[in-house]
């Protein structure tokens, strides 16, 4: 490493935000999970039985919740990227690397942060991209010319190639490992008053092999051995009785075995049609797992379409209720009047069914199983992380469950910041 900048100042508080994508609260039930330095945290300072997400319970909308503290239908994340329809008709997209003042509309905390003059760092965070007042950052997508990817070049962490093909030629363990890299880096370096680091491998395990498997459990110790670079960093530049940790998760997880593919019925009722190898169509399903958000592009087609289509599936097995956009809004999902990412119908699915984008083949297929997120937040598997411990936490509080809108407000008390547009209040009962 290079060496290091001279000692921060003593009496500014700084936070750190570790999100572990995914991790669902009721793992912390088994006494043999594999995560020692989450139990230290824990012992040393407060815990929740669970976090209740916003709706979609899912990792955009969700980490923008965490540091806006307000919901999707106020911010109107709803994917994991701004959701793009194409002029022909085509298929939808998510377009993942869309600027921040494009997809999210609400005020964060490292605006606010950047506001005040605090600095502030991010690595791997979501919805962050172009934004403004952020002074580090190693994204998702790696920029191999900013400072902090040539210091970790320079130190041998990582090689400039590596960097430059980051998302294509490598495992989720070693991108969790470069981004725990960049945190350190970070806070050896630059001690950012306000640092956001995403870890993301829990959530490419339980994907592919479901939550609470073998597989699931090593990734689980993995994330706790990142979590343990970082508190060990912040001990070593002796900033650790001025740090509060917030180890948080964005969902939890279920376990599914059957896949919905609600366009394989649009195909069948001719609202879906092939040319050459392609679909077109005004109708289109986005699936997100254990919901999906179909939406009707000519608004000519809404008024005759909607009634139709909810009644039709709200009947297919597996799907569990199909609301329209101003039902949905009781969920908090946004008005179709605020914004085109606001689905006409949202289709939620019951245990054990999720949803796929597919277009050719059965509208229902059942296969191993795997892991998904997506599903109301009310169901008790997606009730996510919430672990807050050190130099502003009272320790030894257990607290009930409690929603995750509670966090943003709870930071910003934390740093001396404000944050008008919160819905709900800090979490003072357990700050020193």
């Amino acid at each position: 490493m290079s060496q290091k900048v001279s000692k921060p100042d003593a009496q500014k508080s700084v936070v750190i935000v570790i999100t572990l994508d995914g991790f669902p609260a009721r793992a912390l039930l088994d006494p043999r999970l594999p995560m020692p330095t989450l139990r230290a945290l824990i012992a040393k300072g407060t815990v929740a039985s669970g976090m209740q997400p916003i709706n979609p319970t899912v990792t955009w909308p969700n980490h923008t919740t965490l540091i806006t503290g307000v919901d999707a239908s106020k911010h109107h994340v709803v994917a994991n990227g701004l959701i793009t329809f194409p002029d022909d008709q085509g298929q939808p997209t998510i377009e993942p690397w869309t600027d921040k003042s494009k997809l999210v509309h609400a005020e964060t905390l490292y605006e606010a942060a950047a506001a005040k003059g605090l600095t502030t760092g991010q690595v791997d965070w979501v919805a962050i991209y172009g934004a403004k007042g952020v002074n580090w950052q190693f994204g998702e997508k790696p920029n191999a010319d900013s400072p902090i990817a040539r210091e970790l070049i320079t130190s041998g962490m990582v090689t400039r190639e590596e960097v430059l093909e980051f998302g294509e030629k490598s495992s989720p363990a070693w991108r969790d490992q470069v981004w725990t890299d960049a945190a350190v880096d970070m806070i050896e370096h630059h001690t950012p008053d306000l640092l956001l680091l995403h870890l993301l491998e829990t959530d490419s395990i339980q994907h592919a092999y479901a939550p609470l498997t073998p597989a699931a459990y090593a990734a689980y110790a993995y994330a706790d051995h990142c979590l343990e670079r970082v508190v060990d960093a912040v001990r070593e530049t002796g900033a650790l009785d001025r740090t509060t940790f917030f180890v948080l998760s964005d969902h939890g997880f279920s376990t599914y075995t059957h896949t919905i593919s609600p366009n394989a019925a649009l195909v069948k009722m001719g609202l879906l049609r092939k040319s050459n190898s392609a679909y077109f169509g005004d109708v289109w399903v986005k699936a997100e797992g254990g919901a999906a958000e179909l939406f009707i592009r000519n608004e000519k087609q809404r008024a005759a379409l909607v009634p139709k289509l909810k009644s039709y599936f709200e009947r297919v097995e597996g799907i569990q209720h199909a609301y329209t956009n101003e039902e949905a809004r009781s969920i908090g999902m946004p008005s179709e009047r605020d914004t085109d990412q606001a689905p006409q119908l949202y289709l939620t699915a019951k245990p054990d069914f999720a949803f796929g984008d597919n277009v050719d083949g059965e509208l229902i297929t059942t296969h191993p199983p795997k892991g998904a997120h997506g599903y109301l937040n009310s169901n008790s598997d997606m009730q996510a992380l919430f672990v807050a411990s050190g130099a502003a936490i009272r320790p030894g509080v257990k607290m009930d469950a409690i929603s995750n809108l509670r966090v943003a407000p709870t930071i910003a008390k934390i740093l001396g910041i404000q944050l008008p547009e919160a819905e709900l209040p800090p979490l003072n009962e357990m700050l020193r």
